[in-house]
């Protein structure tokens, strides 16, 4: 089994959920009293949220090479960011360690083709929904065709998880925007939709529609332990 590397902290509320669905996930495929093996190094959010917000990319940058390293030298044989948003400097962070780093998107892509759908509906924070570097390698290596809710509706998404979810309220009123959202993409002939945030699914799930949801931070958890596991490879 490899070691998984986490880069926790984003928020400290889907890092609890990550490495429950690792420990978990290992469980079941292992049975027994087999858990993973891994390390977690946990940022302040604080930090982070406040360079996203200033558009200081350079800056975060650095921060998650930093936090990369850490994991890397605490052992880790692969690196998992545990935030969709941070995965903006995913290619760099790549190019600044020594291990391979399991990009949040391409996993969601691989399950979502594995269900034989092309056009999925994505939800996140603004600069998931509204910049390229994840939407747009979802269209370019995977083909995928993405759609995202209107300006009005991205800022109740984005406004939820950052004034609400982040800090662990979930709230009945806010779940039903979400799920007016959701309809509303299927609306406009989304097959899927994408929690594109990893604190989404804090709020809403599979039960909540009736196309497949794919929540990032479950298929992310357990495409890392298919990795450490030897059952999935990198570019599959």
């Amino acid at each position: 089994m490899k070691t998984i590397g986490l880069i926790g902290g984003m928020s400290w509320e889907s890092s609890i959920e990550y490495y429950r669905i690792i420990n978990e996930t290992v469980r079941h495929k292992l049975g027994g009293l087999h858990s993973a093996r891994s390390v977690m190094y946990s940022v302040d959010f604080a930090d982070i949220e406040e360079l996203q917000h200033k558009g200081k990319w350079g800056k975060a940058t650095a921060l998650m090479v930093e936090a990369a390293r850490h994991v890397e030298n605490g052992g880790a044989d692969f690196v998992v960011i545990c935030t969709n948003t941070m995965h903006k400097m995913a290619d760099e962070v790549q190019k600044r360690i020594n291990i391979p780093l399991l990009h949040i998107a391409d996993a969601t892509a691989e399950r979502i083709k594995a269900h034989r759908l092309r056009k999925v509906g994505l939800l996140g924070t603004k600069f998931t929904m509204e910049e390229d570097f994840y939407k747009g390698r979802l269209i370019e290596r995977h083909d995928l065709e993405v759609i995202i809710p209107s300006e009005r509706e991205r800022e109740i998404v984005h406004r939820t998880i950052y004034d609400e979810l982040v800090m662990g309220e979930v709230k009945p009123s806010s779940k039903e925007q979400y799920i007016a959202i959701m309809n509303n993409l299927v609306g406009n002939e989304a097959e899927g939709i994408i929690l594109g945030c990893t604190e989404i699914g804090l709020l809403v799930g599979k039960k909540d529609i009736d196309v497949p949801v794919f929540d990032t931070t479950v298929i992310h958890a357990e495409v890392a332990v298919e990795y450490a596991l030897g059952e999935y490879t990198l570019g599959s």
